[in-house]
């Protein structure tokens, strides 16, 4: 079954003023501070949100808030670690498929890292394979080209 355009989340409005503004990605910007469900580094060119936990409609938000982050910026690179999650529902899948829209409309791109085959049969299960092939483990940093912006050191 394959999720239709409808049922994707829409993104936040940009301009509330209650909400926690995105973290630019800059030299001396830092990402947002661990939560016991996400935390977020930069590793070469990526950001890397590691997730970890049960990942459901309770504790989606505070995966929410790093994903939020590491699409802001444009062409985010972006590699969503799940290899540390222990369950992961549809709240869950609903937030990767809007991160993956926000990278895209950026012009950019999330890929998701995970060697557990329980991840790999809900991916198929809710017709999101394709959309998100994982990847067995994190991929090695390309090397920067000359004149390139470098995130800062961790």
């Amino acid at each position: 079954m394959q999720p239709e355009p409808h049922d994707r989340a829409a993104d936040p409005p940009e301009d509330t003023a209650a909400m926690p503004r995105p973290v630019p990605r800059s030299p001396r910007a830092r990402p947002l501070p661990a939560n016991p469900y996400a935390q977020s580094r930069w590793t070469g060119p990526f950001t890397v949100v590691e997730v970890s936990g049960e990942i459901d409609v309770a504790t989606a938000d505070f995966v929410a808030e790093h994903l939020d982050a590491a699409t802001a910026p444009p062409e985010p690179d972006v590699l969503v670690d799940l290899r540390g999650v222990t369950f992961f529902d549809c709240s869950g899948l609903r937030l990767l498929c809007r991160a993956e829209a926000r990278a895209r409309e950026r012009g950019g791109r999330l890929r998701i890292v995970s060697d557990l085959p329980r991840m790999r049969r809900l991916l198929r299960a809710a017709g999101l394979l394709n959309r998100f092939p994982p990847l067995a483990e994190l991929p090695p940093p390309r090397r920067p080209e000359s004149g390139s912006p470098q995130p800062p050191p961790p």
